[in-house]
Formats: structure tokens, sequence, C-alpha cells
């Protein structure tokens, strides 16, 4: 049982870095921009492969909210997750490549935003103090 565990998030973490790589280089889809792939989830008998992925684009009250721009880049990837499968299979050594799903991690873009809390706390307490 521990076997196939530790050889899903093997399989997982090549997938992370094969599939980060075919995103930058092969697909050229101006809905994608620049997405870093954050993590993998294989099932355990290696036919379905849920992907993290997290949108780079700035995400400022000036510009479009990043969130927006990644479940735009996460749909255009869904689309390209059969192209991205073949090619995938031709990296792997395994008899068949898991079937991708894209889904969109909004875990960094909630870090910022407790980020930005945690400083306006700490200037409101600075200020009362003052």
């Amino acid at each position: 049982m521990m076997e196939s565990n530790s050889r899903a998030q093997r399989v997982a973490d090549q997938i992370q870095r094969d599939l980060a790589s075919l995103i930058q280089f092969e697909i050229d889809d101006p809905r994608i921009g620049m997405v870093s792939v954050t993590g993998v989830e294989v099932s355990s008998d290696l036919a379905h492969a849920k992907v993290f992925v997290t949108s780079l684009a700035g995400g400022n009250a000036a510009q479009e909210p990043s969130g927006e721009a990644g479940k735009e880049s996460t749909a255009a990837l869904n689309g390209a997750a059969g192209y991205l499968r073949s090619l995938l299979a031709r990296r792997l050594q395994l008899r068949t490549a898991p079937k991708l799903s894209f889904h969109y991690d909004a875990s960094i873009e909630r870090g910022r935003q407790l980020d930005e809390l945690i400083d306006t706390a700490l200037a409101a307490d600075r200020d009362r103090r003052s």
C-alpha cells in the first residue's frame, strides 16, 4: 500500500515538472498567459490527474483581478488538456498518460490578501500607539 502512494507521488511530481515546461514552451494561447503549476494530485490507479494552477498576472485595483485571469487560464488549459496529455505521454514512461483536469488554485491570492490585512492591522496598531 505504501509503495503505490509513493509511486503516485513520484508520478505527480514528474507530471508537475513536465507540465510546467510544456505549458511554457509548447502552448501558444494568449488566454493562458503566465501560469504556474502549483500542484498535481494523481489517482491511485494513475488514470486521472488534478492539476492546480495559479495565474501570475498582477491583481490590483487598476487591473483585472488575478482570480478572473486565473479562471480564464484554467478554462483555456482544460481546452488544451488533450493536447497536453499527448505531449505528456511522450515524456512519461507509463503505459497510459493520466487524463488531465485543471483547477484554479487561489491559495497565493488568499495569501496576498492575508498579508495585506496583517500589514493594515500592524499600521493601525502603530498609529494607535503614537
